[in-house]
């Protein structure tokens, strides 16, 4: 078997600590908001999949995260449908009170990502985003198939 370049090793080291150290600083600005990140990910799902957001596939989404279990993914969903920030039965869509909130907290969002992509090359950010898409993708697909 041939030896694996060095930098595989470090790479899902590399990518966990730059995850819990992003994670930190979304939850730093949503806190500003007064917003649990909960919130925020329920918003994201449904405006990236409208306008066939499904409830279940949101639900089992929120339920594979490591904060959330189907029980509590399923009594946020009812807190934000009690709030009017969504609604919906089958296929779930952001209330205008949503969007309204899903826009101002993207806003609010954007100024520390662009101060923290900005040091970086261009071309260096869409090279890394492209291989963690096919990451994602080749790591979800042999889940499904195995």
């Amino acid at each position: 078997m041939t030896t694996p370049p060095a930098v595989y090793g470090e790479f899902g080291r590399t990518l966990a600590f730059a995850e819990r150290a992003l994670t930190v600083t979304l939850r730093e600005r949503l806190a500003q908001r007064g917003i649990v990140p909960e919130t925020w990910y329920v918003l994201q799902l449904i405006e990236l999949n409208a306008p066939k957001a499904s409830r279940d596939a949101v639900a089992d989404d929120l339920a594979a995260s490591r904060r959330l279990d189907s029980a509590s993914a399923e009594e946020l969903l009812a807190r934000l449908e009690r709030e009017g920030l969504i609604r919906g039965d089958a296929v779930l869509e952001l209330t205008p009170e949503g969007e309204e909130l899903h826009r101002s907290l993207r806003e609010h969002i954007a100024r520390p990502t662009f101060e923290l992509l900005s040091q970086f090359d261009l071309g260096d950010i869409q090279t890394t985003v492209r291989t963690l898409q096919a990451i994602t993708e080749k790591a979800e697909s042999e889940a499904h198939a195995s």
